[in-house]
């Protein structure tokens, strides 16, 4: 049941996030890797900064969601460098 909410975690954090950073609307499956990759990313970064671990579903979007973006950044910088 785990593995069921984190990809439907990782695929709305995923859809947020090409929402928010424009250019990168991707399918499903890209999404849901984008969203799963940005928790991680949260994971751990949040810590680092002194923010505390998300205890809901809502809390867990937000997170992945911000991950996401982060990376999504991240990956638009290297596309220009290079």
């Amino acid at each position: 049941m785990n593995i069921i909410v984190a990809l439907i975690v990782g695929a709305i954090a995923g859809w947020l996030a090409g929402l928010l950073v424009k250019g990168h609307g991707q399918g499903l499956l890209v999404n849901i890797v984008v969203g799963i990759v940005g928790a991680l990313i949260a994971s751990f970064l949040f810590p680092a900064i002194g923010f505390g671990a998300a205890g809901s579903v809502l809390g867990a979007i937000i997170h992945a969601t911000v991950g996401a973006v982060i990376l999504l950044l991240v990956l638009r910088l290297v596309q220009r460098a290079g």
